[in-house]
């Protein structure tokens, strides 16, 4: 097939100019025009497709004539012989789409194309599968046996997509074996002329004239070589035949050398123009990962995700079975800096027979794994008439489901085979893993508890549960945590060294979303009570600084409570001077040797306080209740004990503003009076 921009396509005769005895104007075979209109205007979303959607019919052609040259003799078509050419005029303002496959033949082009929503392709799938149901073993096979064709098309409506740009469409046709050639030309409004033409050879051109410019639209970047090489690569790359194009190049003129003495002359360039392949043909994810080596996929990831790194890992699956598909996943080096921004949108590009249908398609990943780029691409799925969408997101699912699975085993597979690259990982993606299980609701922690890593105050690394739970005391219940905004700060509170002390570790937990995280999963895992297998129960996760942790003994409990009972006047001064910003003062029963701590009661810490704080629109936030919890067997405990004594109720009512104000520095958080706090510090210096 020669350069489209080469063909001479004749010219256009409009109903108005037809001469006497000439053939009348074909009309579309529907109930009326407005299902044109229809096809035209409203089942595309998005104007570039009419050459995927060009492109996809010329190789659907091809196909079939490949299929021919396989199952009939007399026709000697090599597969190195076929391919797609693509041309443009840009002077005439047009875009041409040739191919060499099987033509058509008048009655053929009064079928296909003047009837709507009639698919040639879809009858020729039918037929063959037909035929390969019916056939003995020995027989010719079917085009389900045949892996090496692929037809696209379904529904018949792609080739009008060409006048959502175009203003006329002239379709020129020789089908194989025929002498004939034929063009079909329509302006896409009422009807359409069949004529006699001229083609050299079998295949089919599909030329579009393209509309007019507007202010809003300027249809002439089609006809430009920049704007269809951009197109073919975007969503037909990896269409199964060469799509070949011309394109201008330049060259530096031969200069002869200078004679002696004479100063070299400048570098001249000359402008030509080559034939060359635009597309890539063979898409890397439809390999066998053993043929491929790293370096072949990290440049692919590179080039076609727009990262400077490496992937941190490769995912290659190839399902076949009830539904079959091809993909090809990557798990960045670094996270993407929109990451966490309202405007980040997560999915992986769905192609369907190599041809691209979304560049992003969510449903195939979970939020969660939102961070990993790559390429799904099946012939099985159901696409909805404009193969923009799908018809049955069922399909999406089945194969979500598995993805997910396959992205799960390994990352975990990283985690225990190559902790130091896990750990890196985590630190950029895991707290998307994280705001998971939270933004579920606890639903997601069978798929990404054991994913997690935080920070043990016991070993000084980052741990898994299952870590933290290999090395727990014996007969122990529990996880516990605490939560704030710096890893140092956490490792020196009074509650978590007093848990430290009685032998058992403490996760420090420093972001945002770590808290909420640890809520919504509540219990992981777990232990056989007393010993007794046939009894389990889960681990419950607890806060150090908001729940019972379940670390004192009845005698240490009951001894608390006479001590606060017996102080319970001295308290309910201490209470009053802290004007409601404590429900209770009571003795603690977990401090060591801090003077006193200040714990909430009902699930939300002063960590998690801080943190909706920050957040906006959270103005009214869940009631809190806090404790002010005091050490008994602190030195300052005598001093508030001989204060009261002597009758000196203003020197408690500071002392209790004190330790309340500390007890809140050292949980991170300002008093709310930095102040007076200073003042006081200052008035007892005297």
């Amino acid at each position: 097939t020669p350069p489209a921009r080469d063909l001479h396509w004749g010219s256009y005769a409009s109903s108005a100019s037809r001469k006497e005895g000439q053939e009348p104007m074909r009309k579309f075979k529907t109930e009326s025009k407005k299902l044109l209109d229809l096809m035209i205007n409203s089942i595309y979303t998005n104007r570039e497709i009419f050459l995927r959607e060009l492109i996809s019919n010329a190789s659907d052609a091809v196909d079939k004539l490949y299929f021919r040259s396989l199952t009939d003799p007399s026709v000697a078509v090599g597969r190195d012989d076929l391919a797609i050419t693509v041309g443009y005029n840009s002077d005439e303002r047009t875009v041409t789409v040739s191919d060499n496959g099987i033509g058509m033949t008048k009655d053929e082009l009064d079928k296909n194309l003047g009837t709507i929503a009639h698919s040639d392709s879809f009858e020729f799938k039918a037929a063959q599968a037909e035929a390969a149901a019916e056939s003995e073993p020995g027989e010719a096979k079917g085009l389900d046996d045949l892996t090496d064709v692929d037809i696209i098309g379904q529904f018949g409506v792609g080739f009008y997509s060409a006048f959502m740009v175009g203003k006329k469409v002239r379709v020129v046709s020789r089908a194989i074996g025929s002498d004939e050639a034929w063009a079909w030309e329509s302006d896409g409004i009422d009807g359409y002329d069949i004529k006699p033409a001229e083609r050299a050879e079998h295949g089919t051109d599909v030329i579009v004239y393209l509309k007019d410019d507007t202010a809003d639209e300027s249809f002439g970047t089609f006809a430009s070589e920049h704007g269809l090489t951009q197109l073919i690569k975007r969503y037909s790359n990896y269409v199964r035949y060469p799509i070949k194009m011309e394109v201008m190049k330049s060259r530096k003129v031969e200069a002869p050398e200078p004679a002696e003495g004479e100063e070299a002359p400048a570098p001249q360039w000359e402008s030509y123009t080559e034939v060359e392949t635009i597309n890539s043909m063979i898409p890397i994810w439809k390999r066998k990962k053993s043929e491929v080596s790293q370096e072949e996929y990290d440049e692919f990831y590179k080039t076609d995700f727009h990262d400077f790194e490496n992937p941190a890992r490769t995912i290659s699956v190839h399902a076949e079975g009830s539904l079959n598909y091809d993909a090809l996943m990557f798990v960045p080096s670094r996270a993407p800096w929109d990451m966490y921004s309202k405007d980040y949108k997560r999915g992986l590009a769905l192609y369907s027979s190599n041809v691209l249908i979304m560049d992003k398609c969510e449903e195939l990943l979970p939020d969660y794994f939102g961070f990993v780029r790559g390429v799904v691409d099946s012939s099985d799925l159901t696409l909805n008439i404009s193969r923009e969408t799908l018809q049955h997101n069922g399909q999406l699912r089945a194969i979500a489901r598995r993805l997910e699975k396959k992205i799960k085993a390994d990352l975990a597979n990283m985690r225990d085979d190559d902790r130091e690259a896990y750990e890196e990982f985590f630190k950029q993606f895991g707290r998307t893993l994280k705001f998971g299980i939270y933004q579920s609701y606890g639903m997601a922690k069978d798929t990404l508890a054991d994913l997690l890593l935080f920070y043990s105050a016991k070993e000084q690394k980052m741990i898994t549960l299952d870590e933290y739970l290999a090395d727990a005391p014996a007969g122990a219940d529990s996880i516990f945590f605490a939560a704030g905004d710096s890893l140092d700060r956490l490792a020196n509170m009074p509650l978590v060294t007093t848990v430290l002390a009685k032998g058992y570790d403490v996760l420090l937990c420093d972001q945002d979303v770590d808290e909420f995280c640890m809520m919504a999963m509540g219990t992981y895992g777990e232990h056989a009570v007393d010993g007794d297998e046939e009894n389990k129960q889960p681990y419950f996760i607890k806060n150090v600084g908001s729940e019972d942790l379940g670390l004192t003994t009845d005698e240490e409990k009951k001894e608390a409570e006479e001590a606060t009972e017996s102080n319970a006047e001295l308290f309910g001064i201490m209470q009053e001077a802290l004007d409601g910003k404590v429900e209770r003062v009571v003795v603690s029963t977990r401090l060591t040797d801090a003077p006193a701590v200040v714990t909430s009661e009902g699930g939300m810490s002063l960590a998690m306080v801080q943190v909706l704080k920050s957040q906006p629109g959270t103005d009214e936030l869940p009631e809190m209740h806090l404790v002010l919890e005091v050490n008994a067997k602190h030195p300052v405990f005598a001093t508030l004990q001989a204060a009261h004594e002597a009758d000196d109720d203003e020197k408690v009512r500071t002392y209790a503003g004190l330790l309340f104000d500390q007890a809140l520095l050292v949980e991170g958080i300002l008093p709310d009076n930095p102040l007076a706090f200073a003042q006081a510090v200052a008035e007892l210096m005297k």
